[in-house]
């Protein structure tokens, strides 16, 4: 499927670069061009900026494993795992990989996340009969990642305040519960496609509790003054990352590990991890940047806004519509296009709330599934995309929707 995507996103940009030429835009190519080379060095300073944060977490991950820490975690979650990841084995270490992913992804730490989840990709790997092709465990672990809930969108709240919004944290129910529709849609559309037995008691037992656990969390951060949201969501995400790192640490020193040499192991994986993930993080971003510069995402969002006017609909959310097209393809490109939003439109007008709801609301599909899958060489990622794209789709739905309900 990303050959496919690959191969398409070059082929229509040529098309409609060759389009622009014959109408008098005899820069485009020029354009297409400077874009293509800054994506490919732009995917080779990506991968490298990210060998010291794989380093620091894939060491810590290393003491962890060496204390039985991520084993106790993964005893935890051992019933559910049993049940959604039938050929994973009980207590295996990549559970407490993806577990320590999950939470990361929770508190909206995604240099955290990374590490984790690739460390979590290769352990899965070593369970895989067909190293070319994801497993049903690989891609549900993958649709799970890139459909995360964020609980503590930090990065959005910030960039809201930056640009003056006189309630910056008003986004933050509106992209939980956007976020939580995505999430559960990816996980039924893969329990869908593998045939999971998900309606038994053990699934909705766990269900039930990530959601008394979010919906609590949800509640807190309501009740609190709306201009002390911000600073409680930062200080409450970054005291449990620290937390993580000290436990991890103090579980080794119990276990009388000599934890610098363990955590030395450890990273010594990081360096190795970055430069395998390079060639698949510049083709999938040189794609992305060709089919950006190209203009045919300002097409879509023409014909988008036809489309709703053609049925009726109301089109106030249309301009927040490039951070969507652009989300499932780039995280610094959806950034971009949700300041752009903000600062044209302001950041507390409808515009700038779906464009910030849309932001938080799902992951960087493309980039996630190129990463995480290129870290372990796996070329057919089976139904890893649909799923992933049926839970982008209907978490923007849900941004729009949970925006007009609450704006």
């Amino acid at each position: 499927m990303l050959n496919i995507i690959f191969c398409l996103f070059f082929l229509v940009a040529f098309i409609q670069a060759c389009c622009s030429l014959i109408l008098g835009q005899t820069d485009i190519f020029e354009n297409i061009m400077t874009a293509l080379f800054e994506a490919a060095n732009n995917g080779f300073k990506i991968s490298i900026g990210l060998t010291g944060m794989l380093c620091l977490w894939l060491g810590l991950l290393k003491v962890g494993e060496k204390s039985g820490l991520t084993n106790l975690l993964a005893k935890g979650l051992k019933p559910l795992f049993r049940k959604i990841m039938p050929d994973v084995p009980e207590n295996h270490l990549a559970i407490g990989s993806m577990v320590m992913n999950m939470a990361a992804n929770v508190l909206g730490l995604d240099n955290a996340a990374t590490p984790m989840g690739l460390k979590a990709m290769q352990e899965l790997q070593e369970l895989n009969k067909d190293k070319e092709k994801a497993s049903n465990a690989q891609v549900l672990f993958m649709v799970i990642n890139t459909t995360a809930v964020t609980l503590i969108p930090i990065n959005i709240l910030m960039y809201r305040q930056m640009l003056g919004s006189m309630s910056p944290a008003a986004v933050f129910v509106p992209i939980l519960l956007a976020t939580s529709v995505s999430t559960l849609v990816g996980f039924l559309a893969v329990a869908f496609v593998q045939k999971l037995n998900i309606f038994n008691k053990v699934v909705l037992s766990y269900m039930a509790a990530f959601i008394a656990i979010v919906g609590a969390l949800a509640y807190y951060f309501i009740s609190i003054p709306a201009e002390l949201r911000l600073e409680y969501s930062s200080v409450f995400a970054n005291f449990v990352l620290f937390l993580f790192i000290v436990l991890f640490i103090l579980a080794g020193l119990i276990k009388r590990l000599n934890v610098y040499e363990t955590f030395i192991d450890g990273a010594k994986d990081g360096f190795d991890i970055a430069v395998k993930i390079i060639p698949y993080l510049v083709a999938m971003l040189c794609a992305i940047a060709v089919f950006r510069a190209s203009g045919v995402m300002d097409l879509l969002i023409f014909w988008t806004t036809k489309f709703f006017e053609a049925i009726g609909l109301n089109t106030d959310f249309v301009p927040a519509l490039p951070t969507a097209f652009m989300k499932p393809l780039s995280g610094s490109g959806a950034r971009a296009m949700m300041i752009e939003t903000l600062t044209h439109y302001g950041p507390d007008s409808f515009e700038g709330f779906v464009s910030s709801v849309m932001q938080g609301s799902t992951e960087t599909t493309f980039y996630v599934l190129a990463v995480y899958f290129g870290a372990v060489k796996i070329k057919k990622t089976g139904a890893a995309l649909p799923c992933a794209l049926i839970a982008d789709l209907a978490g923007l739905v849900a941004a729009v929707v949970f925006s007009y309900m609450f704006f």
